[in-house]
């Protein structure tokens, strides 16, 4: 993960700290943001090798702009985090459901 770019979509911000701690130690940039315009506007100014983007957004569910970030942003690989695990899940998104250990960070990210 040294020298790669992570970008955290999510409104929890001890969420994030604890996120932007785990990739730094790995040698990441990283960059918070607590809502959808500004992690939007991240993408764009930034293009993270990675994007964790929260369901459960104040204004609006996150993963309804997952398709949309897909398409933009081909550059990064898009993780879906939630804490409510879904029956069917699509293919297309890695997902990560919180709560989760570190452990499990580690091996998606080693």
């Amino acid at each position: 993960m040294k020298d790669k770019r992570v970008l955290i979509i999510d409104d929890q911000m001890d969420f994030g700290f604890l996120m932007e701690a785990f990739f730094a130690h790995k040698g990441s940039t990283v960059f918070l943001a607590n809502s959808m315009s500004e992690g939007l506007r991240i993408l764009q100014e930034e293009a993270p090798d990675f994007t964790f983007l929260d369901n459960n957004l104040p204004k609006g569910f996150g993963w309804s702009k997952a398709e949309f970030i897909q398409a933009s942003y081909p550059q990064t690989q898009l993780i879906l985090i939630t804490a409510k695990e879904f029956s069917k899940t699509s293919s297309t998104f890695r997902m990560l459901y919180k709560p989760f250990l570190k452990d499990e960070l580690r091996k998606m990210f080693p």
